[in-house]
């Protein structure tokens, strides 16, 4: 593993010295201290999984749904085509709509709605406009503030002679207008019509409305309604909130797109990257593994995107060509469901995976670069991370394909670090079979899963303790403790100090899972829960909030003593080498305060000064949507000395950060 401990800084030029034409070079290292051990530098990041309703409906910022008129029975057995829009005719007008197929704007988005506009009343006595048109009420509500801007997209294509003039506006449920514009079509070939959009106040139970004003029959697709101020204002970008939020986080990386999503439900379902990435209406969109739809309008190039707006490495996670052994609802671990892609047909699977590293690592002149680059980014994504398979069931099938995939990845790119995979548990069948192939194969890191309940974590804090090292290195993709009170994020924390303490073999480690909208979720442990307006960050959020904005690449025993007979006690000290700070992770699952021993000495000379952050609580305490602040950090600043005592508080986790002179 390649870590860097050490940054150089350049002086090039003094204005004193510079008057004389002269340049003088000083170099300024800032060294990470003695008698420490390298760790990763990549140790704390997300893990991003499509489940809850975290895309669609929710990080991505779209506030249409279904609207591309794709939704259908097989995803749920109520939904259909014309699903979330309601069919409207004010004003004594009359018509009809319908779902069509025949002439698409593309093979991916087959389905569209057609608007016959038979007759538009004009009674004196109705308010309003009148006309023939659809509603969209979003996802259980648009949420639109007063004064921002929100910007409209629709295709559309005359079916008939003449121009249709359409009335575009945002509606509260009592039908009063909140802003609103207008937009004539003018060619029978399919064309992108777009309008913008302030509301005159804040409401959270918006419908966009489209409505015909005049006579004719119109072809409409790709209803679109996104609010300007996405995160970082991308177009088709995220929600702002809730994006900062993980950005707050300082992740080292991002795992996406899954999960069970990525290898999915059969091998039709399987997660194809390219799918994902183009003109979002040439995306094709499919069935959710988790019993939902996703439109892929939060693709690969956002997700990169998204990586490199909050300096996080990116990490896709591609199939293993084996879909997931949980397919055709065998959802129990060990399930037999895995279908494996046709030998025939792997060449053509194995050009998709290394394609999917020239999209994002070549340059803007090759193939994939060049669509790279025609989305909007020709400089590289510098990816380093593949993720190959996902807590797969470890058959013959799945060895033999990924052994393939490995050795290509291996042979075209040496530069990649492939992440492979062994299995859903922390042992058993699958975990020993996987281990035993990464071992065979040198598979450079493997993504270990499990979820579990706090008593395990602080019990198992030397699970890595016995790993071998310069070996095949662990990436812990998915875990949690099976809850969301204090008592579980503090074993959490407890046993983020002993990954820190086993960085040299842990290389990254990710909470899951991510996001969960209320009253759509299908995972009852996550680590944010939100609704249309409000977020609530959970006390596992702010554990690994704490540790992933507050990590080091060095890691130093003996400077936290403590009682080694209480389990419940735990402690790590690692040093930041690029800013050279000693940041020391304190940690008492315990029900009484406990007096730990700090000692600096060795560590350099220290601030007399330090941050310090405390998370603390009942261990039954969770925060609510309704009341997020019940646990929260609480920040300081504290006296430092070379050698001082600390009281750990019951049940909490202390971030100390002390900068270096």
């Amino acid at each position: 593993m390649k870590t860097f401990f050490s940054q150089r800084l350049t002086c090039n030029s003094f204005q004193s010295l510079a008057l004389l034409g002269i340049c003088f070079l000083f170099p300024l290292t800032i060294q990470a201290a003695k008698g420490g051990k390298k760790i990763s530098p990549d140790l704390f990041g997300l893990f991003f999984e499509d489940i809850n309703y975290s895309a669609d409906g929710g990080l991505y910022a779209e506030l249409v749904q279904n609207r591309s008129f794709e939704y259908n029975p097989t995803e749920r057995r109520e939904w259909n085509p014309y699903s979330f829009w309601e069919y409207i005719t004010p004003g004594f007008s009359y018509g009809k709509i319908s779902v069509e197929t025949s002439s698409p704007i593309h093979p991916n988005n087959p389905h569209y709605m057609v608007l016959d506009i038979e007759h538009v009343g004009h009674e004196a006595n109705t308010p309003g406009l009148s006309g023939v048109g659809i509603k969209n009420s979003g996802f259980s509500g648009m949420v639109v503030k007063a004064g921002d801007k929100y910007n409209f997209s629709m295709f559309a294509r005359q079916l008939s002679k003449e121009p249709i003039e359409l009335n575009i506006s945002l509606q509260t449920p009592k039908g009063k207008v909140l802003a609103e514009t207008k937009i004539s079509t003018s060619t029978d070939s399919w064309n992108k019509y777009t309008a913008s959009l302030t509301p005159t106040e804040s409401n959270d139970t918006v419908s966009l409305v489209v409505l015909a004003t005049t006579k004719g029959k119109l072809a409409m697709d790709v209803i679109s309604l996104f609010p300007e101020k996405t995160f970082k204002n991308r177009p088709n970008g995220l929600r702002a909130d809730l994006a900062q939020l993980l950005a707050d986080m300082k992740p080292r990386f991002i795992r996406f797109p899954g999960g069970c999503l990525s290898h999915g439900d059969g091998l039709e379902n399987m997660y194809r990257w390219k799918n994902t990435i183009g003109p979002i209406e040439q995306r094709k969109e499919q069935r959710n593994i988790w019993g939902y739809h996703q439109t892929t309008g939060l693709g690969y190039f956002e997700y990169f995107q998204f990586c490199e707006d909050i300096g996080a490495k990116p990490l896709p996670v591609l199939p293993a060509a084996v879909s997931c052994q949980n397919s055709g609802g065998t959802w129990r671990v060990g399930g037999t469901g895995q279908k494996a892609i046709p030998m025939d047909e792997m060449q053509d699977y194995i050009q998709e995976v290394l394609d999917l590293i020239e999209w994002a690592n070549a340059p803007a002149t090759s193939t994939w670069g060049a669509k790279r680059a025609a989305a909007g980014h020709p400089a590289p994504f510098n990816l380093q991370y593949v993720g190959i398979g996902n807590e797969d069931k470890i058959t013959p099938e799945f060895e033999e394909r990924f052994k393939i995939i490995f050795n290509a990845v291996k042979a075209k790119h040496p530069e990649i670090t492939v992440v492979g995979t062994v299995g859903p548990s922390p042992d058993g069948e699958d975990f020993t079979k996987g281990w035993k192939l990464a071992d065979d194969l040198k598979v450079p890191v493997v993504d270990e899963h499990y979820y579990t309940d706090p008593n395990w974590f602080i019990s198992h804090q030397n699970r890595y303790d016995s790993y071998k090292r310069n070996a095949t290195e662990v990436y812990l993709g998915e875990y949690a403790s099976w809850g969301n009170k204090m008592r579980n994020a503090i074993s959490e924390a407890a046993y983020m100090t002993a990954l820190e303490r086993n960085g040299d073999v842990v290389r990254m480690a990710s909470y899951a899972p991510l996001l969960a909208k209320k009253d759509f979720t299908q995972w009852k442990t996550d680590m944010i829960f939100f609704d249309n307006t409000r977020i609530n960050p959970t006390p596992n959020y702010y554990v690994q909030k704490m540790f992933s904005a507050n990590q080091g690449d060095y890691y130093f025993d003996n400077v936290i003593q403590k009682d080694e007979k209480d389990a419940n006690l735990a402690a790590s000290c690692v040093q930041d080498s690029k800013t050279g700070d000693i940041i020391l992770k304190m940690v008492n699952f315990g029900s009484e305060s406990k007096p730990m021993k700090i000692n600096l000495k060795g560590l350099g000379n220290v601030s007399s000064k330090a941050e310090q952050n405390v998370l603390t609580g009942d261990a039954e305490a969770e925060n609510t949507l309704e009341n997020p602040q019940v646990v929260v950090p609480i920040k300081s600043i504290v006296k430092i000395k070379k050698a001082f005592d600390y009281s750990a508080p019951a049940m909490s986790l202390t971030v100390i950060r002390i900068k270096t002179k």
